[in-house]
């Protein structure tokens, strides 16, 4: 079975987006080291909409100008370690600033591209692409939706085809979600569904497709799963507590939801969900799952959470094969 881990590189979207050297450059630096150690390759989706604000605003504010000359060197030392950089979209950055101290985001009616009209879609993803190749040199062929949102893929279609973005890895089997800001349902999809080509709907598998959905692996998580990664963060905040030091956009309800039902979400190596990645590594394996695709955030990672993946690492190098995405494309 080949392990696909994907990580994206970004800040947070909430009250506070956290500062770069927490949310991004000591907690990636970290996944390196291991990727490094034991030789397994790495995709990182950047989003780019975030290194194109840091472009307009640096040239007017020293701190600024710091955190984009330590992105952009952790970007290249990325390319020099072999890991792919692919293509990742918030473009809620096309209507947020920032005012001398801090990033001012705003979200509402900007969060997915689907807010934004047909042209504008065209021009952010072109834009965001071309920087992306320029800075990275690396054929730029995968694509992860900021938040999920790629629905409906149809608006997305034809700029997708003119810069032969073949790849996308926003679905995650039997996941749904709707909130002022953003939604994305796609329960249509089977669990432990394999890639898949698609056309003009990412939830439809068409065997001539012109894309391939590399579905990000999904998992129905127990609410005791919830109330354990809830508990231990109040309890031992030093081994729980997340590196970046910013806040999540908020989810009404959520917490109240998953403390109480089953919850589809997906495989992830964030937190206390990367104790679970040798257990579902296994069954996706059973089910006959050639790519299993583990998300992962550098801002969502814990010392609990890099101690799990040197472990599983370190264990299964020799068991499964860990390509990146460039590899599949």
């Amino acid at each position: 079975m080949h392990v696909l881990f994907t990580f994206d590189y970004e800040l947070f979207f909430g009250a506070g987006t956290g500062s770069v050297e927490k949310c991004m450059i000591e907690p990636t630096a970290a996944l390196l080291h291991l990727s490094k150690t034991y030789n397994v390759g790495m995709t990182f989706f950047v989003d780019v909409g975030y290194l194109l604000k840091l472009e307009e605003f640096a040239p007017n504010h020293s701190q600024l100008q710091a955190d984009l000359i330590k992105v952009k060197t952790q970007i290249a030392e990325m390319v020099s370690l072999g890991c792919s950089v692919q293509l990742h979209i918030h473009p809620h950055w096309e209507k947020s600033s920032y005012d001398g101290q801090k990033w001012q985001i705003v979200t509402n009616n900007c969060y997915k591209l689907d807010d934004f009209s047909d042209t504008e879609i065209e021009q952010i993803v072109k834009r965001y692409y071309l920087y992306l190749y320029e800075l990275t040199n690396q054929p730029i062929h995968s694509f992860r939706a900021g938040g999920w949102c790629i629905q409906p893929f149809s608006r997305l279609y034809k700029v997708f085809k003119e810069l032969n973005l073949k790849i996308d890895s926003s679905v995650f089997p039997g996941g749904k979600f709707q909130s002022p800001h953003y939604d994305f349902d796609f329960t249509a999809v089977q669990a432990y569904s394999p890639a898949y080509r698609f056309e003009m709907d990412v939830c439809v598998a068409e065997p001539n497709g012109s894309f391939t959905e590399y579905p990000i692996a999904s998992w129905n998580y127990s609410p005791v799963f919830y109330w354990k990664l809830y508990i231990l963060g109040r309890l031992q905040p030093r081994r729980h507590k997340m590196i970046g030091d910013g806040s999540f956009l908020a989810q009404p309800g959520r917490k109240k939801s998953v403390l109480t039902n089953f919850t589809w979400n997906h495989v992830s190596a964030d937190g206390y969900y990367a104790g679970m990645l040798e257990k579902q590594a296994v069954m996706y394996q059973l089910k006959g799952v050639e790519h299993f695709v583990v998300i992962g955030h550098p801002k969502g990672l814990t010392v609990y959470a890099l101690e799990q993946l040197e472990r599983f690492l370190k264990d299964k190098r020799n068991k499964y094969t860990f390509p990146t995405f460039s590899d599949l494309s």
